[in-house]
């Protein structure tokens, strides 16, 4: 999985990204254009599961999942066209899952604001905005050729032009692809286009230590005008939890607790990319390793074998499954099997986050 962080310039991106991925990979400073080329980071999913899960099945290593976060440099009204290296920019938007668009949600006469004043509901119409132009800009180039494939006999080619078009006569409305309601054949026909406006997305609110709950006005502009696209927002405070990020383990635990919060932004945010991008977790147990894996909602059992080796998916017999809290509540897997808890799974069984499983290929 794979998130870009995007905003304007000076919303506080590259401090995020750095508090996220504990480093100080990404230059931050108080001018535009601080980032150029993308930083990128592959974080840890925080889930408390595993604890509990290796607190009753000893293990010699513990794998969590992984998040892919790429920092992207700020993009400014008139990206599209090229301003402040836009085309560059919006490109690297195209190789990623999901959209994390950090919102400016505090005021701070020493942190220049490109727009010359802080008002979160237009940085964010300013960016949906550059996103529709690029894609608009992006199906207008490809098509012609598109539209030349599609003369021949090939019913694939003519199916990809009907969903372009569909795409290009939504965003000529000024709405985001995300918005289209398109069958499956349409959205796997326009899936390789890497259309920007298409793209999942998660806004941040960025507010200062006296807002950390996202209770104050900015932030609650920002959950309105999120609502009318069907976004999730997050309120964090990407300074607070960069000086986190650089305590020892210890202390940060008594940092967090002092400013009013129980977990780090981190783990939050990983639980709203999950579900933004409709994702979920399962779980593999033994004593050799206890690893979280990353599947879909509504995966088959298959399906999610697969994840570990394409063999497991073409080969796969059944799944032995049990939750977490059965485990839990019997301590053991051969408590669980005694008591009729460990269920026996076939090819069409669907998914549910947070299973444990066997499987027998």
């Amino acid at each position: 999985m794979e998130a870009g962080i995007v905003g304007l310039p000076n919303v506080g991106k590259s401090t995020l990204f750095n508090a996220l991925t504990m480093s100080q990979a990404a230059q931050s400073a108080n001018y535009p254009f601080c980032t150029i080329e993308p930083n990128e980071g592959m974080v840890s999913v925080p889930d408390d599961r595993l604890r509990r899960i290796t607190a009753l099945i000893p293990t010699k290593k513990v794998i969590p999942a992984a998040l892919k976060l790429v920092d992207i440099a700020g993009i400014v009204k008139g990206a599209s066209e090229g301003q402040g290296l836009g085309n560059k920019f919006l490109s690297h938007i195209r190789e990623v899952d999901a959209i994390l668009q950090v919102v400016r949600c505090f005021d701070d006469p020493d942190v220049i604001h490109v727009a010359g004043k802080v008002d979160p509901v237009s940085d964010m119409e300013t960016i949906e905005l550059e996103l529709i132009l690029a894609d608009m800009q992006h199906l207008d180039n490809l098509l012609p050729r598109a539209e030349r494939a599609a003369k021949s006999t090939d019913k694939e080619a003519r199916a990809k032009v009907d969903a372009m078009r569909k795409c290009l006569t939504h965003i000529q409305e000024s709405k985001p692809l995300r918005t289209l309601e398109l069958s499956e054949a349409d959205r796997a026909a326009v899936r390789e286009l890497g259309l920007l406006s298409a793209k999942p997305i998660l806004y941040v609110a960025n507010v200062d230590e006296t807002d950390v709950s996202g209770a104050g006005p900015l932030v609650q502009a920002v959950r309105g005008q999120a609502v009318v696209v069907g976004a999730e927002v997050v309120a964090v405070c990407a300074k607070l939890e960069a000086e986190i990020a650089e305590l020892d383990e210890s202390d940060r635990a008594e940092m967090l607790a002092g400013a009013g919060l129980t977990e780090p932004a981190l783990a939050v945010l990983a639980r709203a990319a999950y579900r933004t991008l409709g994702l979920q977790s399962y779980f593999t147990a033994g004593e050799k390793e206890v690893r979280a894996w990353t599947i879909p909602v509504g995966a088959t059992a298959p399906q999610a074998a697969g994840v570990i080796h394409t063999d497991f998916e073409k080969k796969f017999i059944r799944g032995e499954i049990y939750s977490l809290e059965d485990l839990e509540t019997y301590k053991n897997e051969k408590e669980i099997r005694g008591h009729g808890k460990l269920r026996v799974e076939g090819k069409e069984y669907l998914m549910q986050d947070g299973d444990i499983c066997h499987w027998l290929v």
